[in-house]
């Protein structure tokens, strides 16, 4: 009986070895791609279950770790944009400024 269960058990460890590898590969091929890392894309792309990523430890930290990043990445990039049309913003009211205090100029003038 111990000799079968070290069989399933060496069965079981190869069948998981060979589940991360793939879990593995396709977190590569979507980082080529560019396309959005999580467990389900990353289930889908790898054939491997959903349960199986989150109980991995090593695969889960490191979807959960390229999911963090892009993120980030996004977030910066939306913080980017809300500071240029700020500041288009403000330049946007500094001629406004400006130009009425040429108008005004100019009225002067013709008076």
């Amino acid at each position: 009986m111990a000799g079968s269960m070290k069989g399933l058990e060496a069965n079981w460890k190869q069948r998981a070895d060979g589940a991360r590898a793939r879990a593995e590969a396709a977190i590569n091929e979507l980082q080529i791609k560019g396309a959005k890392i999580n467990f389900n894309s990353v289930a889908k792309t790898s054939g491997v279950s959903k349960s199986f990523l989150y109980d991995d430890r090593t695969t889960r930290e490191r979807i959960e770790q390229l999911r963090l990043a892009e993120v980030c990445k996004e977030m910066n990039n939306r913080a980017r944009y809300d500071k240029t049309s700020k500041s288009k913003d403000v330049i946007i009211a500094a001629k406004d400024r400006r130009i009425a205090k040429l108008e005004e100029e100019n009225k002067k003038t013709k008076s």
